[in-house]
């Protein structure tokens, strides 16, 4: 689109409201340009800090020029002056970075990525006027649109054309520059086409449109244009997927109906078990569209290793490993800033300055890792380094000063690197913004057990630090072991236990006549009566003649006492509504074949209401 470069508004923002052009104000129009864009300056990103590494990469160069011209095109299709003028400035940076005319430097990259953010704000500022009617404010860019320009500007006086004299000039529509590849903008022109034209007797009389925002690809075969993928609303696929969690449900207490079971036939029995099957296939294949690839977490991590390794003036290489592990999108949101904290806590305070580095034989460039992986039917996320590491005394030192622990407690290194999770727990000496390892991991830590996730540290000094999230594959199904106390059921996440066992008499013991404790393979574990939590009456009082369950919170096992073990099953987790949901060691509801609701304990919650972690275990 031919825009001239000198032009700006006189605050940098325009209402996509007004003006004569109608689809400038069509919400359906703006929310796919929107999406569109955002999918556009996530790319851009990505080949940007690969740019970083490569600065002569010139199909990254090609591919971040793409995005900014497709951008550009939409925007000014829009009458989104703002978004169009920062994107034509940029563009013609790029350009000349294509043609060899400007060299990509760090500075050059930093006014790129400040352009994408500027957009990513704009992309904001449109979702909310959208949701409520409010029009953008406060995003001038004639600050930005200067300093862009001031790229191309060189500052040995070499005579590069400057990035105003590459504009193309105004008005009219020029020919448009064709970037190998362009994307496609996914029918959003096209639908945009349909909308705006104008009946045949006001042609004349209708805006005209740029030869750029129209273009189109050749005309395409039939056959090619079958859509392989479309954008479905969240929403509608969060209710398809309960909608098919109700008919697992349906379907299980069809099998168990003891009615139906009391007369069954050979031919029922196969065709329920077919019904099963399907029902079964058709779950897997809804969780399965729920799930997406880890690597757009990832990514996002490069950027901040980047902007905080520079900050600090410490040299830091990411490697990402398993990006395409996929899990649940809600989890993946909610990771988002865990996986960030965990990450800038690496490079502010695990990693050392080059120089540390070199007196200690080390590399001057750190490595920090970010890998995903599938095990034991769990997504496990790891995020290592290998900088100073931590130092245990100096923690234990600390949590005695704080009283989180007795003087003489003896911690084995698990409930040690545990400690780090405590709320306002520091090893820092000199309180800062950031004051060390240990701020702000307890909020990662709920997170982490918010999404029914473990977390485990392991540290060397001197070697590196690494953390360890295990996490569902989903939030919707879980694998429980359905147990009995007296006439009540209840469900154990299978995730969190170890083992179960009849335990002898002489393996129960008290200690200071308050604290049961089980000896279970020559280690005393606390002992919670689960009939004594939920004040229940039991159909056993002896420990030696129920069952354990050993079960893991919090880095410390316990025993769960209960009466009987039903059996394994997946369940389908419901909410057990606004005034339920805060009930210390339950975590929800499930309805079991016999279409009784068995409650989800939260064993988080259950050990620690039992009274049985010490202060050490950040209970």
């Amino acid at each position: 689109m031919a825009v001239d470069s000198g032009h700006n508004s006189a605050a940098g923002v325009e209402t996509p409201a007004g003006g004569s052009n109608p689809l400038a104000s069509d919400p359906e129009l703006l929310n796919d340009f929107i999406l569109e864009s955002r999918e556009h300056l996530t790319t851009i990103e990505l080949q940007l800090l690969t740019l970083d590494q490569d600065p002569g990469n010139a199909e990254a160069i090609h591919a971040v020029f793409r995005g900014f011209h497709t951008i550009k095109g939409m925007a000014g299709f829009l009458d989104l002056d703002a978004v169009r003028d920062v994107s034509h400035e940029v563009e013609t940076i790029l350009d000349l970075a294509r043609n060899s005319q400007l060299a990509i430097t760090p500075a050059v990259i930093d006014g790129i990525l400040e352009s994408k953010d500027y957009l990513g704000r704009w992309m904001g500022a449109l979702e909310s006027m959208l949701a409520g009617g409010q029009a953008p404010e406060g995003l001038d860019n004639q600050a930005l649109v200067a300093a862009i320009r001031g790229l191309a500007q060189p500052a040995d006086g070499t005579g590069l054309t400057p990035a105003e004299e590459c504009a193309p000039p105004s008005p009219g529509p020029t020919e448009t520059v064709a970037p190998p590849e362009a994307p496609a903008t996914s029918g959003l022109l096209e639908l945009a086409r349909e909308v705006a034209a104008p009946p045949p007797e006001a042609a004349e009389a209708a805006p005209s449109v740029s030869a750029e925002a129209l273009e189109t690809p050749k005309a395409a075969e039939p056959s090619q244009l079958t859509a392989r993928s479309i954008k479905v609303d969240t929403g509608k696929l969060d209710y398809l997927v309960d909608m098919v969690g109700e008919m697992v449900i349906a379907q299980s207490l069809v099998r168990h109906d003891p009615d139906l079971a009391s007369s069954m036939k050979p031919r029922l029995a196969r065709n329920l078990s077919q019904l099963a099957r399907i029902t079964d296939e058709v779950q897997r294949t809804a969780m399965s569209m729920r799930m997406i690839p880890i690597g757009q977490l990832f990514q996002k991590t490069a950027r901040l290793v980047r902007d905080l390794s520079r900050k600090a003036s410490k040299q830091v290489d990411l490697e990402l490993a398993g990006e395409d592990t996929e899990l649940d999108r809600n989890i993946v949101e909610e990771l988002a800033d865990p996986l960030m904290h965990m990450v800038r806590n690496a490079v502010d305070h695990g990693i050392e300055t080059p120089e540390e580095r070199a007196q200690a034989g080390k590399a001057p460039t750190a490595r920090v890792l970010l890998k995903a992986g599938h095990q034991a039917g769990h997504i496990v996320i790891q995020i290592s380094d290998d900088g100073r590491g931590l130092d245990q005394e100096k923690i234990l030192r600390k949590a005695r000063e704080k009283g989180l622990i007795e003087p003489d407690a003896q911690l084995s290194e698990g409930e040690i690197f545990n400690l780090i999770f405590h709320p306002g727990f520091s090893t820092a000496d000199k309180i800062t913004d950031v004051s060390g390892r240990g701020v702000g991991m307890d909020v990662v830590r709920k997170h982490v057990q918010k999404l029914r996730g473990r977390i485990e540290v392991q540290s060397t000094p001197g070697q590196g630090t690494t953390i360890v999230m295990k996490l569902p594959l989903t939030l919707a199904i879980i694998d429980g072991l359905v147990v009995a106390v007296g006439s009540q059921r209840y469900i154990v996440p299978l995730f969190a236990v170890r083992e179960m066992l009849k335990p002898a008499e002489d393996a129960i013991s008290t200690i200071r006549g308050q604290q049961e404790m089980a000896m279970v393979r020559g280690t005393l574990l606390p002992l919670i009566r689960l009939h004594r939590r939920f004040q229940i009456q039991p159909r056993f009082e002896k420990p030696w003649e129920s069952l354990l369950i050993v079960s893991e919170s919090g880095g410390r096992q316990f025993c769960l006492m209960v009466d009987e073990l039903i059996g394994k099953q997946e369940v389908v987790i419901k909410s057990l509504g606004e005034s339920m949901q805060n009930i210390p060691g339950v975590a929800g509801g499930a309805i079991l074949g016999d279409g009784l609701v068995g409650l989800i304990l939260d064993l988080e919650g259950i050990f620690g209401a039992g009274g049985s972690g010490h202060p050490g275990s950040g209970l």
